[in-house]
Protein backbone atom coordinates (compact mmCIF):
# COMPACT_ATOMS: atom_id res chain seq x y z
CA UNK A 1 0.00 0.00 0.00
CA UNK A 2 1.50 3.29 -1.44
CA UNK A 3 0.18 6.75 -1.04
CA UNK A 4 1.06 9.81 -3.32
CA UNK A 5 -1.18 12.40 -2.40
CA UNK A 6 -1.34 11.68 1.71
CA UNK A 7 -0.18 13.97 3.89
CA UNK A 8 -0.41 14.44 8.14
CA UNK A 9 -1.28 18.32 8.37
CA UNK A 10 -2.72 18.39 11.82
CA UNK A 11 -1.94 16.44 15.25
CA UNK A 12 -3.44 17.37 18.58
CA UNK A 13 -3.35 15.69 21.76
CA UNK A 14 -5.24 16.01 25.20
CA UNK A 15 -4.20 14.87 28.57
CA UNK A 16 -6.22 13.79 31.94
CA UNK A 17 -5.04 16.11 34.82
CA UNK A 18 -4.56 13.03 37.02
CA UNK A 19 -1.62 10.91 37.22
CA UNK A 20 -1.72 7.95 39.36
CA UNK A 21 1.63 6.61 39.80
CA UNK A 22 2.84 2.82 39.94
CA UNK A 23 3.72 2.85 43.18
CA UNK A 24 0.52 4.00 44.11
CA UNK A 25 -1.55 1.71 42.39
CA UNK A 26 0.70 -1.22 44.67
CA UNK A 27 -0.53 0.66 47.60
CA UNK A 28 -4.04 -0.37 46.86
CA UNK A 29 -2.97 -3.75 46.03
CA UNK A 30 -1.08 -3.99 49.55
CA UNK A 31 -3.15 -6.97 51.04
CA UNK A 32 -2.04 -8.82 47.99
CA UNK A 33 1.06 -8.26 47.82
CA UNK A 34 1.49 -9.54 51.38
CA UNK A 35 -0.66 -12.51 50.70
CA UNK A 36 1.79 -13.66 47.77
CA UNK A 37 4.71 -12.26 49.18
CA UNK A 38 5.24 -10.12 45.93
CA UNK A 39 7.95 -7.18 46.51
CA UNK A 40 6.73 -3.73 46.27
CA UNK A 41 8.21 -1.71 42.90
CA UNK A 42 7.98 -4.86 40.71
CA UNK A 43 5.36 -2.92 38.78
CA UNK A 44 7.13 0.02 38.00
CA UNK A 45 10.52 -2.04 37.84
CA UNK A 46 9.02 -4.88 34.80
CA UNK A 47 6.78 -2.00 32.57
CA UNK A 48 9.32 0.99 32.74
CA UNK A 49 5.82 2.60 33.88
CA UNK A 50 6.41 5.73 36.22
CA UNK A 51 2.76 7.06 36.48
CA UNK A 52 -0.35 6.86 34.01
CA UNK A 53 -3.14 9.45 33.72
CA UNK A 54 -6.80 8.92 34.64
CA UNK A 55 -9.42 10.92 33.16
CA UNK A 56 -12.68 12.25 35.66
CA UNK A 57 -15.63 9.69 36.71
CA UNK A 58 -18.01 10.26 34.26
CA UNK A 59 -16.03 11.48 31.45
CA UNK A 60 -16.91 9.86 28.08
CA UNK A 61 -14.77 9.24 25.43
CA UNK A 62 -16.01 11.19 22.84
CA UNK A 63 -15.98 14.38 24.98
CA UNK A 64 -11.87 14.35 24.95
CA UNK A 65 -11.61 12.76 21.70
CA UNK A 66 -13.47 16.25 20.73
CA UNK A 67 -11.04 18.42 22.29
CA UNK A 68 -8.26 16.22 20.71
CA UNK A 69 -9.89 16.82 17.65
CA UNK A 70 -10.31 20.30 17.41
CA UNK A 71 -6.84 21.11 18.59
CA UNK A 72 -5.69 18.68 15.54
CA UNK A 73 -7.58 21.12 13.21
CA UNK A 74 -5.97 24.25 14.82
CA UNK A 75 -2.95 22.55 14.16
CA UNK A 76 -3.60 21.51 10.58
CA UNK A 77 -4.90 25.58 9.42
CA UNK A 78 -7.43 23.51 7.49
CA UNK A 79 -11.26 24.45 7.03
CA UNK A 80 -13.24 22.53 9.08
CA UNK A 81 -15.61 22.25 5.85
CA UNK A 82 -12.74 20.39 3.87
CA UNK A 83 -13.12 17.52 6.38
CA UNK A 84 -14.80 14.78 4.42
CA UNK A 85 -14.88 11.87 6.62
CA UNK A 86 -14.44 11.33 10.80
CA UNK A 87 -13.36 8.13 12.11
CA UNK A 88 -12.96 7.62 15.82
CA UNK A 89 -10.87 5.01 16.66
CA UNK A 90 -10.35 4.40 20.14
CA UNK A 91 -10.96 1.30 22.34
CA UNK A 92 -12.86 2.80 24.28
CA UNK A 93 -16.59 3.75 22.77
CA UNK A 94 -19.36 6.06 24.53
CA UNK A 95 -22.18 3.24 24.02
CA UNK A 96 -22.34 0.39 21.35
CA UNK A 97 -24.74 2.60 19.42
CA UNK A 98 -24.82 4.99 18.27
CA UNK A 99 -20.99 5.25 16.75
CA UNK A 100 -18.82 8.03 19.12
CA UNK A 101 -17.83 9.09 16.00
CA UNK A 102 -21.49 10.44 15.57
CA UNK A 103 -20.99 12.49 19.01
CA UNK A 104 -17.77 13.46 18.38
CA UNK A 105 -18.86 15.04 14.90
CA UNK A 106 -21.71 16.72 16.72
CA UNK A 107 -19.55 18.16 19.22
CA UNK A 108 -17.04 19.61 16.47
CA UNK A 109 -19.85 20.66 13.90
CA UNK A 110 -18.00 19.12 10.88
CA UNK A 111 -19.89 18.97 7.35
CA UNK A 112 -22.95 17.12 7.47
CA UNK A 113 -22.01 15.51 3.84
CA UNK A 114 -19.21 13.68 6.36
CA UNK A 115 -18.43 9.89 6.27
CA UNK A 116 -18.95 9.71 9.88
CA UNK A 117 -17.65 6.18 11.40
CA UNK A 118 -16.22 4.05 14.28
CA UNK A 119 -13.12 1.45 13.50
CA UNK A 120 -12.02 -0.88 16.02
CA UNK A 121 -9.00 -2.97 16.12
CA UNK A 122 -7.43 -3.20 19.40
CA UNK A 123 -4.20 -1.19 19.37
CA UNK A 124 -4.00 -0.72 15.72
CA UNK A 125 -7.38 1.36 15.15
CA UNK A 126 -5.57 5.19 14.60
CA UNK A 127 -3.40 3.29 12.21
CA UNK A 128 -6.63 1.45 10.61
CA UNK A 129 -7.80 4.78 10.05
CA UNK A 130 -4.76 6.63 8.84
CA UNK A 131 -5.14 3.53 6.13
CA UNK A 132 -8.78 4.04 5.15
CA UNK A 133 -8.45 8.01 5.08
CA UNK A 134 -5.44 8.08 3.04
CA UNK A 135 -7.43 5.51 0.39
CA UNK A 136 -10.31 8.30 0.00
CA UNK A 137 -7.92 10.98 -0.43
CA UNK A 138 -6.16 8.85 -3.13
CA UNK A 139 -9.28 7.88 -5.06
CA UNK A 140 -10.30 11.67 -4.58
CA UNK A 141 -13.37 11.00 -2.49
CA UNK A 142 -12.17 13.48 0.03
CA UNK A 143 -10.00 15.75 0.09
CA UNK A 144 -9.22 15.52 4.53
CA UNK A 145 -10.25 13.28 7.01
CA UNK A 146 -9.80 13.85 10.89
CA UNK A 147 -8.92 10.45 13.00
CA UNK A 148 -9.86 10.65 16.90
CA UNK A 149 -9.27 8.57 19.67
CA UNK A 150 -10.43 9.43 23.06
CA UNK A 151 -9.21 6.39 25.62
CA UNK A 152 -9.94 5.93 28.76
CA UNK A 153 -8.02 3.02 30.77
CA UNK A 154 -9.32 3.93 34.11
CA UNK A 155 -11.89 1.38 34.87
CA UNK A 156 -10.06 -1.26 33.61
CA UNK A 157 -7.08 -0.28 35.86
CA UNK A 158 -9.51 -0.15 38.80
CA UNK A 159 -11.79 -3.39 37.68
CA UNK A 160 -8.53 -5.30 37.66
CA UNK A 161 -7.45 -3.95 41.19
CA UNK A 162 -11.27 -4.84 42.75
CA UNK A 163 -11.47 -8.57 41.10
CA UNK A 164 -7.83 -8.81 42.04
CA UNK A 165 -8.14 -8.04 45.94
CA UNK A 166 -11.87 -10.02 45.90
CA UNK A 167 -10.65 -13.42 44.51
CA UNK A 168 -9.28 -15.76 47.86
CA UNK A 169 -7.80 -18.29 44.80
CA UNK A 170 -5.22 -15.67 43.27
CA UNK A 171 -1.87 -17.18 42.90
CA UNK A 172 1.66 -15.88 42.06
CA UNK A 173 0.86 -18.12 38.72
CA UNK A 174 -2.47 -16.53 37.79
CA UNK A 175 -2.13 -12.83 38.91
CA UNK A 176 0.35 -12.73 35.91
CA UNK A 177 -3.13 -12.43 33.51
CA UNK A 178 -4.07 -9.31 35.08
CA UNK A 179 -0.59 -7.35 34.48
CA UNK A 180 -1.06 -5.85 31.25
CA UNK A 181 -3.94 -4.45 32.95
CA UNK A 182 -2.51 -2.70 35.35
CA UNK A 183 -0.08 -0.81 32.69
CA UNK A 184 -3.29 0.82 30.89
CA UNK A 185 -3.37 4.89 30.74
CA UNK A 186 -5.83 7.18 29.72
CA UNK A 187 -5.17 10.15 26.35
CA UNK A 188 -6.85 11.77 23.46
CA UNK A 189 -5.28 12.31 20.45
CA UNK A 190 -6.78 14.02 17.11
CA UNK A 191 -4.94 13.63 13.55
CA UNK A 192 -6.03 15.59 10.61
CA UNK A 193 -4.63 14.28 6.68
CA UNK A 194 -5.39 16.00 3.77
CA UNK A 195 -4.52 16.11 0.01
CA UNK A 196 -1.08 17.62 -0.66
CA UNK A 197 -2.55 20.08 -3.02
CA UNK A 198 -4.33 21.58 -0.29
CA UNK A 199 -1.47 20.77 2.32
CA UNK A 200 1.01 23.79 3.94
CA UNK A 201 3.09 21.14 5.47
CA UNK A 202 3.82 18.75 2.95
CA UNK A 203 4.80 15.90 5.45
CA UNK A 204 3.56 12.72 3.70
CA UNK A 205 2.46 9.41 4.59
CA UNK A 206 3.87 7.14 2.17
CA UNK A 207 2.09 4.01 2.95
CA UNK A 208 2.93 0.90 4.46
CA UNK A 209 2.13 -3.21 5.28
CA UNK A 210 0.10 -4.44 7.41
CA UNK A 211 -0.25 -8.62 8.55
CA UNK A 212 -2.13 -10.34 10.65
CA UNK A 213 -1.41 -13.32 12.59
CA UNK A 214 -4.43 -14.20 13.88
CA UNK A 215 -4.22 -17.70 15.43
CA UNK A 216 -2.36 -16.03 18.17
CA UNK A 217 -6.22 -13.91 18.84
CA UNK A 218 -6.72 -15.75 22.08
CA UNK A 219 -3.31 -14.08 24.31
CA UNK A 220 -5.10 -11.03 24.95
CA UNK A 221 -9.18 -10.66 25.67
CA UNK A 222 -11.02 -8.19 27.31
CA UNK A 223 -14.72 -8.03 28.02
CA UNK A 224 -17.05 -5.17 26.21
CA UNK A 225 -16.48 -1.69 27.05
CA UNK A 226 -18.85 0.85 26.94
CA UNK A 227 -19.92 4.22 28.61
CA UNK A 228 -18.48 5.95 31.27
CA UNK A 229 -19.36 3.73 33.82
CA UNK A 230 -17.83 0.52 32.10
CA UNK A 231 -16.51 -1.89 34.63
CA UNK A 232 -14.31 -3.91 31.99
CA UNK A 233 -11.78 -6.56 32.55
CA UNK A 234 -8.89 -7.86 30.79
CA UNK A 235 -6.84 -10.97 30.72
CA UNK A 236 -3.62 -10.69 28.80
CA UNK A 237 -0.88 -13.83 28.47
CA UNK A 238 1.93 -11.01 28.60
CA UNK A 239 4.54 -13.36 28.03
CA UNK A 240 3.41 -15.09 24.46
CA UNK A 241 1.95 -12.18 23.38
CA UNK A 242 5.51 -9.91 23.60
CA UNK A 243 7.58 -13.15 21.96
CA UNK A 244 5.03 -13.21 19.04
CA UNK A 245 4.40 -10.11 18.28
CA UNK A 246 7.80 -8.86 18.61
CA UNK A 247 8.55 -11.88 16.21
CA UNK A 248 5.51 -10.43 13.72
CA UNK A 249 6.84 -6.52 14.01
CA UNK A 250 10.32 -8.13 12.92
CA UNK A 251 8.60 -10.01 9.67
CA UNK A 252 5.95 -6.73 9.25
CA UNK A 253 9.03 -4.25 9.32
CA UNK A 254 10.88 -5.98 6.85
CA UNK A 255 7.75 -6.22 4.21
CA UNK A 256 7.28 -2.46 5.24
CA UNK A 257 11.03 -1.44 4.08
CA UNK A 258 10.70 -3.61 1.26
CA UNK A 259 7.08 -1.79 0.04
CA UNK A 260 8.88 1.60 1.10
CA UNK A 261 12.00 1.19 -0.71
CA UNK A 262 14.29 2.24 2.68
CA UNK A 263 16.99 0.76 4.67
CA UNK A 264 16.93 0.56 8.10
CA UNK A 265 19.81 3.09 8.41
CA UNK A 266 17.74 5.65 6.09
CA UNK A 267 15.55 5.99 9.20
CA UNK A 268 15.35 8.96 11.13
CA UNK A 269 12.77 8.59 14.07
CA UNK A 270 10.78 5.61 15.27
CA UNK A 271 7.55 6.13 17.23
CA UNK A 272 6.27 2.88 18.45
CA UNK A 273 3.24 1.89 19.82
CA UNK A 274 3.93 2.24 23.74
CA UNK A 275 3.35 -0.90 25.94
CA UNK A 276 6.34 -1.25 28.51
CA UNK A 277 10.52 -1.10 28.33
CA UNK A 278 10.96 -4.85 27.88
CA UNK A 279 8.31 -5.31 24.67
CA UNK A 280 10.24 -1.99 23.12
CA UNK A 281 13.96 -3.97 23.75
CA UNK A 282 12.54 -6.95 22.24
CA UNK A 283 10.44 -5.17 19.47
CA UNK A 284 13.56 -3.13 18.10
CA UNK A 285 15.95 -6.44 18.51
CA UNK A 286 13.45 -8.05 16.07
CA UNK A 287 13.26 -4.82 13.64
CA UNK A 288 16.79 -4.00 13.14
CA UNK A 289 16.27 -0.46 14.08
CA UNK A 290 18.55 1.16 15.95
CA UNK A 291 16.73 2.05 19.49
CA UNK A 292 18.08 5.36 20.34
CA UNK A 293 15.95 6.84 17.46
CA UNK A 294 12.54 5.84 19.21
CA UNK A 295 10.95 8.80 21.16
CA UNK A 296 9.27 7.26 24.23
CA UNK A 297 6.26 8.02 26.31
CA UNK A 298 5.14 4.94 28.00
CA UNK A 299 7.34 5.88 31.22
CA UNK A 300 4.30 8.74 32.17
CA UNK A 301 1.68 8.00 29.65
CA UNK A 302 1.43 3.89 30.27
CA UNK A 303 -0.11 1.78 27.77
CA UNK A 304 -2.84 4.31 26.10
CA UNK A 305 -4.43 1.85 23.38
CA UNK A 306 -4.74 2.96 19.95
CA UNK A 307 -3.49 6.64 20.94
CA UNK A 308 -0.13 5.31 22.04
CA UNK A 309 1.73 5.48 19.27
CA UNK A 310 0.01 8.65 17.61
CA UNK A 311 0.01 10.88 21.19
CA UNK A 312 3.82 9.71 21.21
CA UNK A 313 4.32 11.24 17.41
CA UNK A 314 2.19 14.39 18.35
CA UNK A 315 4.60 14.86 21.20
CA UNK A 316 7.64 13.88 19.36
CA UNK A 317 6.59 16.88 16.90
CA UNK A 318 5.71 19.23 19.49
CA UNK A 319 9.41 18.83 20.91
CA UNK A 320 10.69 19.74 17.45
CA UNK A 321 12.55 16.07 17.01
CA UNK A 322 11.43 15.97 13.74
CA UNK A 323 13.27 17.97 11.12
CA UNK A 324 12.16 18.68 7.17
CA UNK A 325 12.83 15.73 5.08
CA UNK A 326 13.09 13.25 8.19
CA UNK A 327 12.17 9.74 7.32
CA UNK A 328 10.13 8.30 10.74
CA UNK A 329 8.81 4.53 10.69
CA UNK A 330 5.68 4.12 12.91
CA UNK A 331 5.17 0.62 14.53
CA UNK A 332 1.72 -0.61 15.24
CA UNK A 333 0.67 -3.66 16.91
CA UNK A 334 -2.14 -5.12 18.46
CA UNK A 335 -3.37 -7.71 19.91
CA UNK A 336 -5.50 -10.19 17.43
CA UNK A 337 -2.54 -10.13 16.60
CA UNK A 338 -2.41 -7.73 13.81
CA UNK A 339 0.40 -5.71 12.79
CA UNK A 340 0.67 -2.35 10.91
CA UNK A 341 3.77 -0.20 10.05
CA UNK A 342 4.18 2.92 8.15
CA UNK A 343 6.41 5.29 6.38
CA UNK A 344 6.50 9.35 7.04
CA UNK A 345 8.56 11.69 4.90
CA UNK A 346 8.87 14.75 7.49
Amino acid sequence: MLFENVCIEGLGYHLPENRITSSELETRLAPLYERLKLPSGRLELMSGIEERRFWNEGVFPSEVAAIAGKKAIENSGIDAKEIGCLISASVCRDFLEPSTASIVHHHLGLPEESFVFDVSNACLGVLNSMCIIGNMIEQGSIKSGLIVSGENGGPLVNNTIESLLSRPDITRNTIKSSFASLTIGSVAVGMLLTHKDISQKKHRLLGGISIAETKFNHLCRGNVDSGAQAAPLMETDSEKLMLEGCRLAGRTWNRTREELGWKNEEVNRVFCHQVGKGHRKLMYENVGLDIEKDFSTLEFLGNTGSASLPVTLAMGVEKGIMAKGDKAALLGIGSGLNCLMMGVEW
